[in-house]
């Protein structure tokens, strides 16, 4: 007898043998959708107690930086001896507060002493020489005096002599040989009384151009005896002004040659912050901007004097000026460390300093999910820094949540999984 087989009905027949292939191949298929969604993102779960969170607020970002300054004396005067020499006495230490004028070290030179005796010489020599030649001059002089009287009694004899013979002659009384030669004697001592005077007028002319030339060369020399004395006391090295001896690098023995640094003088009226800059901010620093920082729990200003524009290791220097009060106790050589404004605070998208940036380089950051389970990394940019914040100009908005310490644990996985 036939047994009559009713045919499945409703959600039994879903689960029919026949129908077992159908599930089998999509349980197939989801498995291979997920894992073509799943093949481009990496996971990797870490316990959140090893990393840090924070919020991405919406807040006033104040646009400034932090710098370790170190404080110097607004003036420095280098001492350098404008002689060498060696050391024989060093009257002031390093620290001594002096006066412009007091003695610090005290050289000899024996180069020097002999250089002055060997001019004092030459000097006494030229002085001889000059006084043997003007002695010379006016014995010449005179003889020549001697000369000029002598042919000018010549020339009223002869002229006499003349006369008589000319007279003589008219009257036929004296030969005309003896008349000529009378003549020829008049005029010869006149011609020698002119060539006596000629000579005397050139050299009188000669004697006052050499004997200036003398007294200008001796002149000189004695000028150069005392710019060499005053040589002997550029031995004796001083303070230039009041102030403190920063440092002095010499000790007794020593030879020092002129012009090098052996020394310091601080004026301690006035005082400046040197401080050193990142070269990120070469463009933004300048002269003016003001600073702020804290001393034993006291606020003071300053403000930017200069900026040197060489860079180097990576840095830029900048020298500030304080406004208003200066600290108490204030010291060469003190370490402060200044917050400078670099513009006015403004409102902005700001997430806390953190680790993250070192492996990120700011380029993008791990964003915690709504669950709070998991963080998925995100592409951002990031612009102004201070001390405390980023700016954050794309990728976040406020009310998330990042991770803002290191990523070295993380590896290259897109996504992070809370335990």
């Amino acid at each position: 007898m036939d047994i009559i087989i009713e045919k499945e009905k409703g959600i039994k027949k879903i689960f029919t043998k026949k129908a077992l292939p159908y599930w089998i191949g999509g349980a197939i298929a989801i498995l291979l959708i997920i894992a073509l969604v799943n093949s481009d993102s990496k996971s990797i779960s870490v316990k959140s107690e090893n990393f840090t969170i924070s919020d991405v607020i919406e807040g006033e970002f104040n646009d400034y930086i932090r710098l370790s300054g170190q404080v110097l004396p607004m003036v420095t005067i280098q001492l350098s001896p404008l002689e060498g020499g060696i050391v024989e006495e060093i009257v002031n230490e390093e620290g001594a507060n002096l006066k412009a004028g007091d003695v610090i070290i005290k050289l000899s030179n024996d180069n020097l002493d002999l250089q002055i005796l060997n001019s004092e010489a030459e000097l006494a020599e030229k002085e001889n020489i000059l006084r043997n030649t003007m002695i010379s001059m006016e014995q010449q002089k005179l003889d020549l005096e001697q000369s000029k009287l002598k042919y000018t009694i010549d020339v009223k004899r002869t002229k006499r002599a003349y006369e008589q013979k000319k007279a003589l002659f008219y009257d036929n009384l004296c030969s005309k040989e003896d008349f000529t030669i009378a003549e020829e004697d008049y005029e010869l001592a006149k011609a020698q009384l002119d060539l006596v005077i000629k000579r005397a007028k050139q050299d009188s002319i000669y004697r006052g151009v050499q004997i200036n030339q003398m007294n200008e060369s001796l002149e000189n020399m004695r000028q150069n005896m005392l710019m060499i004395r005053k040589r002997k006391e550029n031995l004796t090295i001083k303070a230039p002004i009041d102030g403190e001896l920063g440092f002095l690098d010499a000790v007794r023995g020593q030879s020092i040659m002129a012009g090098s640094k052996i020394g310091q003088i601080n004026n301690l009226e006035s005082y400046k912050i040197e401080a050193q800059i990142d070269e990120h901010y070469i463009d933004r620093v300048t002269s003016g901007l003001e600073a702020t920082f804290e001393r034993n729990n006291e606020s003071f200003n300053a403000q930017i004097r200069k900026v040197y524009p060489e860079v180097r290791n990576g840095k830029f220097r900048a020298d500030f000026k304080f406004v208003g009060e200066q600290p108490d106790n204030i010291r060469t050589g003190q370490t402060y460390y200044l917050n400078l404004q670099l513009g006015q605070p403004t409102e902005a998208i700001i997430i806390p300093k953190g680790t993250f940036y070192q492996q990120t380089g700011g380029q993008w950051i791990y964003v915690v999910d709504k669950s709070g389970n998991s963080a998925t990394k995100r592409n951002i940019k990031i612009g102004r820094q201070n001390p405390k914040y980023y700016e954050v100009i794309e990728g976040l908005e406020n009310g998330e949540k990042v991770i803002t310490s290191g990523y070295e644990n993380f590896g290259d996985n897109d996504r992070v999984e809370f335990k």
